[in-house]
């Protein structure tokens, strides 16, 4: 055998530059896409916001783009748009514009104007709080110097968990401090609002709550299951502690639920914890009849193409090349992304309702089994895209706001052949545990044999996922003793 030379022709597919580019802004949620919008009005000079444009409110005009605009892969070099919208002009003719301040209002202020953002109240941390009930209250400077310090001593749950002598250690300069002082000045602490604070522990945070108790009966018995016997309140083991107590499973039980009313950790209740809220991309309202699909106008980015300079570059730019005609282009691949991406999401978003109506109408028990190739058809994308866009995607629709993955769900052939998705059973275990008598309730063995009389078969160990994924507590300690 001797070596040898040949050429052969093949076809290969590769991603250019650009579609991976544009692929990686498929996949990210609004919010990241929106603060990379803003990155690239703040470096490319062709680039300028639209804030003037009109509200993307007209559910029944499509998207802008075409099959064209849902392919990442056409051709490089069209002529990309010079501003992108998601409505008509016509569309919000008779509509207001809202700004952060309200209808109609400019956002910003002149001189000597008080705008919204100056009349919203400020964060209350748990400390401030405390300091402002003890400037209210006839104490000592010393007494008010030792309370000062272990209210600066608490953590974000509300709790005192640095010792007392060294809080004593630490006003040594200030005040002289012995123990019974500290235990003086942590009993004024504990007394203040919210209760349960300045606690050293669980059992302590749920005792100073418990105190409170109106009904005297209920109060001595839930004060000695916090303080004596919390391993079995924990358990949810009301024979246990009933046996232990010595009283009546009826009033255990009645005392157990009143201590699962308390909040263990009462700092919570102030200071400025930041609470991350879903923007949904799309929204589903039903017009005359059917379903409309429309894009949230708070998501899309107002950005366009400046006209004066890119006239500009194109008459008096010189045939070599300029760092400007690389912005230019990036400007107008940001346009066309723009456009694509919304675009897609907006053609997935329609295919998914058109498929799903009957969950909009009825609720999870109508969800029907949709996997990524149907909508990948029927869109004309490939399944991989369709992935990326209901990642980190959310719906909003009349009973509330869904990632776009939720409405895919494997089918499960029923006993007559039909079909039924993951999610119309997991809505069908719900239905049933919340009718099941409360004083004996189902296992899960007893749940997959009614699924089973209704031609669902599931095994056990489904219903036991399904359960868990529903956040529903175990037979044994959903079980109410009467």
């Amino acid at each position: 055998m001797g070596l040898e030379f040949r050429t052969e022709t093949r076809q290969t597919q590769t991603l250019s530059p650009r579609l991976q580019r544009a692929v990686q802004l498929l996949q990210m949620s609004s919010l990241d896409f929106a603060a990379l919008v803003r990155q690239k009005l703040g470096e490319n000079p062709f680039l300028e916001s639209d804030e003037d444009g009109e509200t993307p409110a007209d559910p029944d005009r499509d998207t802008a783009g075409g099959p064209e605009a849902t392919d990442p892969g056409a051709d490089d070099t069209p002529r990309e748009p010079d501003t992108w919208d998601a409505a008509t002009p016509e569309a919000a003719d008779d509509r207001e514009i809202w700004t952060s301040d309200g209808p109609g209002q400019a956002s910003g202020t002149g001189d000597g104007e008080t705008s919204a953002m100056d009349l919203t109240a400020g964060d209350t941390t748990l400390a401030m709080h405390l300091h402002a009930q003890l400037n209210l209250m006839p104490l000592s400077a010393r007494d008010l110097c030792l309370a000062r310090a272990i209210v600066d001593s608490l953590d974000d749950d509300g709790y005192l968990r640095t010792p007392l002598e060294e809080i004593a250690a630490l006003v040594r300069g200030e005040t002289t401090a012995h123990e019974g002082d500290m235990l003086v000045a942590l009993r004024l602490v504990q007394s203040l609002e919210p209760a349960g604070v300045a606690a050293r522990g669980v059992g302590e945070c749920l005792w100073l709550q418990v105190r409170l108790l109106p009904d005297e009966a209920l109060r001595a018995v839930a004060g000695r299951i916090v303080t004596e016997h919390l391993d079995a309140l924990a358990a949810r083991d009301v024979p246990r502690l009933a046996a232990a107590l010595g009283e009546p499973i009826a009033r255990v039980e009645a005392a157990v639920d009143r201590i699962r009313r308390l909040d263990p950790r009462p700092g919570w209740r102030l200071g400025s914890s930041r609470i991350d809220y879903i923007v949904p991309d799309v929204i589903v309202r039903r017009l005359r009849g059917q379903w409309a699909v429309q894009l949230n106008p708070a998501v899309v980015p107002r950005v366009r193409l400046n006209q004066v300079y890119a006239q500009l570059y194109q008459q008096h730019s010189a045939r070599q090349a300029c760092p400007l005609g690389e912005h230019l282009q990036d400007a107008r691949w940001t346009l066309r992304n723009v456009e694509q991406r919304f675009s897609t999401i907006l053609d997935v978003a329609r295919a998914i309702v058109r498929r799903q109506r009957h969950f909009l109408e009825f609720g999870p028990m109508a969800m029907r089994p949709l996997v990524l190739r149907e909508i990948a058809e029927e869109v004309g994308v490939h399944e991989s895209t369709v992935s990326r866009v209901t990642n980190n995607k959310h719906m909003a629709t009349p009973l509330g706001v869904f990632e776009l993955k939720y409405f895919f769900s494997r089918p499960m052939v029923s006993a007559s052949g039909g079909a039924c998705s993951a999610t119309a059973i997991r809505g069908l275990i719900s239905d049933i545990i919340a009718g099941e008598d409360s004083s004996r309730p189902l296992s899960d063995a007893e749940i997959t044999r009614q699924l089973a009389v209704q031609g669902l078969v599931v095994a056990r160990r489904t219903v036991t996922k399904y359960r868990q994924l529903l956040r529903i507590d175990p037979v044994e300690k959903r079980r109410r003793h009467s």
